[in-house]
């Protein structure tokens, strides 16, 4: 089961760290090693969040998120964006962008850093409203029971996680603005570049999020219409064959997928700054990682383990909200990936134990019948 799972991430370890070795020595190779690590240390939150959303999906569409998926993840995100980033900021044409990326990196990396703005501020208000409509919904499982009540009855306003996400975004800009001007105002103009690209986060979340829930929506009608078909099948004897999941509705899962990824990576692509300049090296580590991460995803969903450690979606919710509170403090002030890494994975390691604890109070309370105060606490996992 690992091997088939993991075998792909394995296969591009070995290439790619060969690859890296032939392309600059062991220096390349370690540095390369490197980036996987901190590829995969910052992305476990996001395997825990795609399993929730893969585990709807069926074999074919996980398989796609494997292949497919993975190109557009290595190649799209950690290879093309920064040079589209680039291009786009330094208001070059592509060409120029890669002829920078591979024979002027220093150029090159200055003018990812100056983007840096405006890729925090739409990665960091994209997952700001993944963590605030998961935070303000009500659930039955709740993790840390004494934020979520309260939350989630604050979250039965309408609209509220876009309020609160725009009155975040408005700070975030103006205090930019403000910060600086009282360095010489130099970026002052920056400033509406920040807005403008948090609101295009804003909306880009809400597009693709709100299609994906609608098409969600969509299939569960066709799973129960299929289900009622194999149920008439299987009474008058004929066997119907098996309908892949609704086009569109795994299309807009899968592209909601591929989006938040996108925002995931922001973070890795920006770090990796600190290690390489190199493009050729940063594509190579990212991708390993981004390989593993997917592998990982399709781990989660297959063993059931979101299943059987419920707090696990909670706290990488949690790690979510602190991403996305770390691009946004990194648009003036410079944190680094290892805080932002331990960050996460504290958060799901605490919701891992809360899970554990969970699961042995229920098993202890299977032999005598609890109160309704024990089944509240088992249920919160505090």
């Amino acid at each position: 089961m690992l091997l088939k799972t993991f075998g792909w991430s394995f296969a591009i370890t070995a290439l790619g760290l060969a690859a890296a070795a032939v392309y600059g020595g062991w220096t390349a190779f370690g540095i390369v090693a490197i980036l996987a690590v901190l590829e995969i240390s910052l992305s476990f939150d996001n395997a825990v969040v795609n399993a929730g959303i893969l585990k709807k999906m069926n074999a074919f569409w996980q398989k796609i998120f494997l292949t497919v998926g993975v190109l557009i993840a290595v190649f799209g995100m950690r290879l093309v964006f920064p040079v589209v980033i680039v291009a786009i900021s330094a208001k070059i044409g592509p060409i120029d962008a890669v002829d920078l990326a591979l024979n002027d990196k220093d150029q090159y990396q200055q003018l990812v850093t100056d983007a840096h703005p405006s890729i925090a501020a739409f990665g960091g208000m994209f997952l700001l409203m993944i963590f605030l409509d998961f935070i303000f919904e009500d659930r039955d499982i709740q993790w840390l029971r004494w934020i979520e009540r309260p939350l989630a009855k604050l979250g039965k306003v309408d609209m509220l996680s876009v309020c609160i996400a725009l009155i975040v975004l408005l700070i975030t800009s103006m205090t930019f603005a403000a910060h600086a001007h009282q360095h010489g105002g130099g970026h002052v103009d920056k400033a509406q570049t920040v807005l403008i690209s948090g609101i295009a986060g804003l909306i880009t979340y809400m597009i693709v999020g709100g299609l994906s829930g609608y098409f969600e929506d969509k299939l569960e009608e066709e799973e129960e219409r299929e289900h009622e078909e194999e149920e008439e099948a299987e009474r008058t004897g004929k066997k119907k064959p098996a309908i892949v999941l609704a086009g569109q509705a795994a299309f807009f899962m899968f592209l909601y997928l591929e989006v938040l990824d996108a925002s995931f990576s922001f973070d890795g692509v920006i770090g990796a700054f600190a290690i390489t300049n190199d493009i050729v090296l940063m594509a190579l580590g990212l991708g390993i990682g981004a390989m593993y991460v997917r592998s990982l995803t399709v781990y989660l969903v297959r063993q059931g383990t979101l299943d059987d450690y419920v707090y696990l979606e909670h706290g990488a919710h949690y790690a979510i909200g602190a991403l996305a509170g770390i691009l946004l403090v990194t648009i003036q002030y410079e944190i680094n990936e290892v805080i932002t890494g331990l960050v996460g994975v504290v958060l799901i390691g605490w919701s891992f134990w809360s899970s554990v604890r969970r699961n042995k109070a229920l098993a202890e309370a299977e032999g005598k019948a609890p109160t309704s105060d024990e089944k509240a606490e088992v249920s919160s996992g505090v």
